[in-house]
């Protein structure tokens, strides 16, 4: 059981933010057992064959299929919207003795290579760091534009229940895993850890590949907790045929459809490709629909996700089927 302790100022200090480079180190355990993470088999078919040729021996020895992870290979995410190339930095810069010693954490009857590669920590920094690259490149940013959009929805909707509704609003719904009692975050998990958070705050992850689980970080590191996101489930559909309706005469199919994908908040990118439209397309019904008060956009970073207003979103609840 991991019980964090919150001060009366920590709630403050509860951030999110999320990180390619999780995304990739936590699609390797997909990767490699996939029957324990069948939400991703389509992600599985789509990346085996674009992974021929390539040895992902060293990273599966580095990431085993349960237990610890070195920590070097998942450094905090330092901004809200992290770009991979500066996270691949970060681990290319993590000196030689915490590479071997965080290693050497790793359960060897899970990862037998993991010895050896402690013996040679330059040597394996440089190989890993290589690895990552290509793997990233094939089998991670190919389908980043989806993961990336779901993330920043869920970003999007927990930093708006947290400034309206506090931190138990926040963690009502995060996870099964996951209470907040009096004070107290609670996360289910085999190990044990009671304590404060050090004034540095809860940093929360969000992760499509950590599904169904959640991963956890403790002092002295930053504390962490990483989950799945909200509509994670959706994440790999293929868009569906819209249905006539009574919603479809009132604001024009398309933009019937547009405010149906909108039950999650989705940047113009996404909703051009659920819907197979152009972009700017999506960009001319957005722009009528948020005239009319039932979308509106928020900037995270360089980009903007659109979500249903209340409005929308009882249009949507309340229109009916007409057949």
């Amino acid at each position: 059981m991991i019980e964090f302790v919150f001060a009366p100022d920590d709630a403050a200090r509860v951030r999110f933010a999320f990180s390619p480079l999780w995304e990739l180190v936590r699609s390797l355990r997909v990767l490699a057992d996939p029957s324990g993470h069948a939400l991703h088999l389509p992600w599985v078919r789509a990346v085996r064959p674009r992974l021929r040729g390539l040895d992902l021996g060293p990273l599966h020895a580095l990431v085993p299929p349960g237990g610890y992870i070195p920590d070097f290979l998942t450094p905090p995410p330092e901004t809200p919207l992290p770009d991979f190339a500066a996270e691949l930095g970060i681990v290319r810069a993590t000196p030689p003795g915490v590479v071997a010693t965080e290693v050497r954490l790793i359960d060897p009857l899970l990862s037998p290579g993991a010895a050896a590669m402690a013996d040679a920590p330059e040597r394996t920094l440089a190989l890993v760091a290589g690895l990552l690259e290509r793997y990233w490149e094939a089998a991670v940013e190919p389908f980043w534009p989806r993961v990336r959009d779901l993330l920043e929805g869920d970003v999007l909707r927990r930093t708006g229940a947290l400034a309206t509704a506090g931190v138990a609003a926040v963690f009502g719904d995060l996870h099964e895993a996951v209470a907040w009692r009096a004070g107290t975050l609670v996360i289910d998990r085999r190990w044990r850890f009671r304590g404060g958070l050090g004034g540095r705050g809860l940093l929360l992850v969000p992760s499509a590949f950590v599904w169904p689980g959640v991963s956890v970080m403790v002092p002295p590191y930053q504390a962490m907790l990483s989950y799945p996101p909200n509509g994670v489930a959706t994440l790999w559909e293929a868009p569906r045929a819209s249905r006539p309706g009574a919603l479809a005469a009132l604001v024009g199919r398309r933009r019937a459809d547009l405010l149906t994908a909108l039950g999650a908040p989705a940047s113009t990118t996404d909703l051009a490709r659920r819907l197979g439209v152009t972009p700017g397309a999506v960009s001319q019904h957005l722009a009528v629909l948020r005239d009319c008060g039932l979308v509106t956009g928020h900037r995270l970073g360089r980009r903007v996700l659109y979500a249903r207003t209340p409005v929308g979103d009882m249009l949507v609840r309340n229109a009916p089927i007409v057949r």
